[in-house]
Formats: C-alpha cells, structure tokens, sequence
C-alpha cells in the first residue's frame, strides 16, 4: 500500500512522527519512551534466559509492557492513525478504479539492463541471535539493523570476492562477533555508546560514546579485502583471525 503513495507524503508522515517525539522527550520527560526502553532492556534478559520458569515470566511480563509503552506514545499513535487514513484512500481510490501508473523516462525501457534479485546472508531481527551457516556458503554483503540478540560471521566459510566486501551491522544491544582468515585485509569503524571492542591485538574496556577506527597495514594495496562498519547502542565488538 504504501509504495503507492508519494515519497513526501511519508516523509512528512515520518518527520510529524519525530516531532511529536521530541515533544514527548522535552515536555513530558521521555513520558512513555522511557517506559519502553526500560521494559526492552528487561525483556531482552527475559528472553536470554528463556529456558528457565524466571526468565519466561520476565521476558512476557517486560514484553507486554513494552507493547503498551510503545503504543501509548503520542508519536506511535500518530503513526497508527496515519497508516489507517493512508489505507482508507488507498481503499477508496481502489473501488472507483483510479489506477497508479509507475514512472518511466522515454527511450529507457530497453537500456536499463536485467538485474536479479539476490537472498541477503541477513534480515533485519529484533530478537533474535544470528549465525552465519557451519558450511561453506557464497558470500553476500550484509547490511542490516537490529534490535536485540547476538550476530556472528565467520568469514572463513565462504570465499571473499576480489573486491571490497561489505559488512554494515547498525545494533541496539548484544554482541557482534566477526572472524576472519589470515590472508583478507580488513578495515573497521566501530561507534559504540556504552560497551568494549577487541579488534585483533587491540583492546578497549570500556567505551562511552565512542568511535574507533583500525585497518591492517596492506588494506589499501591489497584486493581481497572486507569493509567493517558496525554501530551499537549497548555490547560489545570482536573481531579475530581464524
């Protein structure tokens, strides 16, 4: 539905959404927004130790909270009530035939070129620890955002293009763990609010508010090589040969 409509139109959707979050955090002092990262956080250990009577009473009773944290927020309401009106004239123009007609530029209908549509190593999860497979796989570039959970890339199962490869991981809390083999140059630039990062023979306790920046000696002469961006409000980072 929403591929249907302009892209200003969503966007002043999405910028009345952040106002109305502003206004919540300034005036009401963070008001439910708080509530809901309060309830994430104890969700989030709930969740890890699920296997035990505590830890499902945690996670359910925190996630529950969560749930109505999030949805008595001003800004998420509006967003609710946006999507509903969005539907509506979607519905609307749908039974009096209006049709949408999709953007073409005269003479490139034959110049654009076939493109295929690959699956991702990836998606985006919240609540979930993520795993690159034991077996050899093909490599695809990651780029994904998420919530809570551990993700682990072992680089020495697959086989690295004679490129620059890719690994954009943007992160709320947990570990991001990432191996890599001796013969692949490596860059990384890790920004971190609360955590600690172990990259190869470097070792930083204790991060806050902090970005880090490393590449080893032959990254810029030599092909083989992978691009490490990460980003995490709350855990850690480690990145090691294998």
């Amino acid at each position: 539905m929403f591929k249907r409509f302009k892209t200003d139109t969503l966007n002043w959707i999405i910028i009345i959404g952040v106002i109305l979050l502003v206004i919540e955090i300034v005036f009401f002092h963070g008001g439910n927004l708080f509530n809901a990262v309060f309830a994430a956080i104890f969700a989030y250990i709930g969740w890890r130790n699920i296997h035990k009577l505590w830890g499902k009473i945690v996670f359910w009773i925190f996630l529950i909270g969560f749930i109505l944290s999030v949805l008595n927020m001003m800004a998420v309401r509006f967003l609710i009530a946006a999507a509903l009106v969005l539907f509506m004239i979607d519905y609307t123009k749908k039974n009096k035939g209006e049709g949408y007609l999709a953007p073409s530029l005269p003479g490139t209908e034959n110049t654009q070129g076939r493109t295929i549509r690959l699956e991702p190593l990836f998606n985006h999860k919240w609540f979930e620890d993520q795993f690159t497979d034991e077996t050899v796989y093909g490599w695809r570039d990651v780029n994904i955002h998420s919530g809570f959970g551990d993700k682990v890339i072992d680089l020495s199962n697959t086989v690295i293009p004679k490129d620059t490869a890719v690994i954009s991981i943007r992160h709320v809390m947990g570990k991001i763990e990432i191996y890599v083999p001796y013969d692949v140059e490596v860059s990384i630039h890790h920004s971190s609010i609360f955590g600690r990062a172990h990259i190869f023979e470097a070792h930083h306790w204790k991060l806050v508010n902090k970005s880090l920046l490393y590449q080893t000696e032959n990254y810029d002469t030599e092909q083989t090589r992978v691009k490490i961006i990460t980003s995490i409000l709350s855990g850690d980072i480690e990145v090691k040969r294998i």
